[in-house]
């Protein structure tokens, strides 16, 4: 188990990777602000559509996709507004901030089901596990480039993104060891979760990711979200 948790680890560390990458490029332009967020955005919806939103049927059923889907959003949703409700209107950027927070706790939600799939890889056949490891790894880096690049644009420190990052990477092990234990448990829980996350990640693409990419750079948040989509489309037919 402990090997297959430590597999799970380094999965998740793929957001610190990520992370450092964005603090690396020094000072972010608008440009390459709309281009990482717009990358973010056609990765999420990719994940959730071909990936999120099928295994929570596969998991369990309609009914238990819909309420965890309408649970996720909702819970991001309430999030949002006491984010907006804590944030000072004179803090310089916080709506990047608040972007940023938001996509971090999206993308934890998001990890844990992660965790769970490992599991159920390693559980299912010896060659899957690996597999999925890498696949959630690469995955991984510009999901932490999209909650790095907007939490220094707003003026968080490096040592303060990476802390974040390093929360996140932490999800997807643990997920991985609870879902060692639960793989044997009901499928309909395990499809809740991953409605839930569905849920909670459409919530920051259609209301805060996609809309601010535009904003910077349309023609390049374009290109990032086509890039971000096709990439992942890229990586289900490799796996």
């Amino acid at each position: 188990m402990g090997s297959i948790v430590l597999l799970g680890l380094i999965a998740g560390l793929g957001t610190c990777l990520g992370a450092l990458l964005v603090i690396a490029c020094g000072r972010l332009r608008p440009g390459t602000i709309s281009l990482m967020l717009g990358l973010a955005s056609g990765i999420m919806a990719a994940v959730i559509l071909c990936d999120l939103l099928p295994s929570s049927l596969q998991y369990g059923n309609p009914l238990t996709a819909l309420i965890g889907f309408l649970g996720g959003t909702l819970l991001m949703a309430a999030l949002d507004l006491l984010l907006n409700l804590l944030s000072p209107t004179s803090l310089r950027g916080r709506d990047y901030l608040k972007m940023g927070y938001l996509i971090a706790l999206g993308i934890a939600l998001h990890d844990l089901p992660e965790g769970f799939a490992i599991a159920a890889g390693f559980a299912a056949a010896e060659k899957l596990g690996p597999i999925l490891v890498i696949a959630i790894g690469l995955h991984n880096i510009p999901e932490g480039m999209a909650t790095a690049a907007p939490l220094r644009y707003g003026g968080s420190s490096a040592g303060r993104v990476l802390a974040i990052n390093a929360l996140i990477s932490l999800v997807t092990p643990l997920g991985t060891f609870f879902g060692l234990i639960l793989v044997e448990a009901s499928r309909t829980f395990i499809g809740l979760l991953l409605a839930f996350a569905a849920g909670a990640m459409t919530y920051i693409v259609l209301g805060e990711l996609a809309p601010e990419s535009r904003r910077g750079n349309k023609p390049l948040a374009y290109l990032g979200m086509l890039t971000g989509f096709l990439a992942i489309l890229s990586l289900g037919f490799i796996v």
